[in-house]
């Protein structure tokens, strides 16, 4: 995945959520492959689950991680993205460096 952005604080680049999509979506789609990342509760907890569905046979995989609470609303979307991003990363086996893990800190 292309890192395309840079993050001025740290000095690093990194791919945004948006680059990942762009990758993964298509090559998903050609296999017949569904991706969905829904917020839901855990718990009590808030959590982003990550499903990879197979669209002919209905099969899924499912990861689900509990998230950081932080009540500033900015904050809260930037965990999100960050996590979003590393689920995709996690299921799909991509490589890539960490470059910007700070951000969502």
């Amino acid at each position: 995945i292309k890192k395309g952005k840079e993050n001025p604080f740290f000095k690093s680049k990194y791919a945004d959520i948006n680059s990942y999509i762009e990758e993964v979506k298509p090559i998903l789609n050609d296999c017949g492959l569904i991706i969905l990342q829904p917020l839901t509760i855990e718990n009590e907890k808030m959590a982003l689950k990550t499903i990879i569905i197979d669209s002919v046979s209905g099969e899924e995989i499912v990861s689900a991680t509990r998230l950081p609470e932080n009540a500033d609303p900015q904050k809260m979307g930037a965990i999100i993205t960050y996590f979003r991003r590393y689920a995709i990363q996690s299921l799909l086996f991509l490589q890539a460096e960490d470059d910007d893990a700070n951000s969502a800190s």
